[in-house]
């Protein structure tokens, strides 16, 4: 077994993040981490690393705790090969080779709901930005504030969308909703309904900060209903605006790995107002084995455009297009959610 050198392995994994214009706090926690490393005698990392007390040291955390035991053992870091992965691709070439590589977008509002404008102008801008589909997902009954479709309005809005796919041909309108998630974890539209549909975005739009150990649970119960297929803006935060808004809590580790479990999507949500999930929450996702679909949640057709910057953040994390569910064709795409 060849013999690695933790501190040098933290500080390539610092280099790689540099490289990719990460922020300076994530390349300091990699560089202190290697700095402590240097002072300590092997030996006495191999008998932390055993023992799980790597954390204790000062300025070690569990990513950087994790790193150390893996070079300790002789294998590459798995975060060090992931960042590594990048290949030194510019984060401006790398968001738009993935960009490339989408077909669709999987979550988008019409003036059904809240959104802006009607549905054939939102489809033609899609169209028109190279789209071969997008889904429609306008909200669901609860969400009165916008709108939410009743299960009488979406039966309509499916006729609807049946007579535009006619003359939209081969463009695609697929069939969803962005269904609220309840506080007991249930989709709030009937299960019937939710299984005609193409694809199913469900996300947490009330009770954000509830305590982690109820928000858990809810999502983990919506992530195992088998009609859900993507799950939306995780943690609900909102960056920018007046509208700022901090992460929802829960626990990360068990929801990406229930949503890897149960092989339902992680959205990656465009929004410059949202950036959600963060990079680090999205790392998690990949580390757990999570498939991502990268939308824009758009509102008005300027916002389907919006996509780039969900591949500049997917880019920095390691994505590829073998994880993305909107770079299957609408065919592929249909088929995965119906065998769920």
């Amino acid at each position: 077994m060849t013999q690695r050198d933790p501190a040098e392995d933290l500080r390539a994994i610092a280099f790689a993040l540099e490289r990719a214009l990460e922020p300076s706090y994530r390349v300091q926690a990699f560089r202190k981490a290697a700095k402590l490393v240097d002072g300590l005698e092997r030996a006495d990392l191999e008998a932390r690393a055993l023992a799980g007390t790597l954390e204790e040291l000062p300025g070690i955390g569990k990513v950087t705790a994790l790193v150390i035991g893996e070079s300790l053992r002789g294998e590459e870091p798995n975060y060090l090969r992931r960042v590594s992965d990048l290949d030194g691709v510019p984060v401006a070439e790398g968001a738009h080779q993935l960009r490339a590589a989408l077909r669709g977008d999987c979550h988008v509002h019409s003036d059904w709901s809240d959104g802006g404008s009607p549905i054939d102008e939102m489809a033609r801008a899609a169209r028109d930005l190279g789209h071969e589909y997008m889904v429609l997902t306008d909200h669901s009954p609860r969400l009165k504030v916008a709108r939410g479709l009743s299960p009488e309005r979406l039966r309509e809005q499916l006729g609807v969308v049946a007579e535009l796919n006619e003359t939209m041909a081969p463009f695609r309108i697929l069939t969803g909703i962005e269904c609220d998630i309840n506080e007991d974890g249930s989709l709030d539209q009937e299960p019937a309904l939710l299984a005609q549909l193409d694809l199913v975005v469900g996300s947490v739009h009330s009770k954000l900060r509830m305590p982690a150990e109820e928000m858990t649970p809810r999502m983990v119960a919506a992530i195992s209903n088998p009609h859900l297929d993507v799950l939306g803006h995780c943690t609900g935060r909102m960056v920018k605006g007046a509208r700022g808004r901090p992460e929802s809590e829960f626990d990360a580790d068990v929801v990406f790995a229930a949503c890897a479990q149960f092989d339902v999507a992680v959205e990656i949500n465009s929004r410059p107002e949202r950036l959600d999930p963060p990079k680090r929450l999205l790392r998690l996702a990949l580390e757990a084995g999570c498939q991502v679909a990268i939308d824009t949640d758009a509102h008005a057709p300027g916002q389907l455009d919006w996509q780039l910057g969900g591949c500049e953040r997917a880019h920095l994390t390691g994505v590829t297009p073998d994880r993305i569910i909107n770079a299957k064709s609408a065919d592929d795409l249909v088929a995965w959610t119906h065998s769920r």
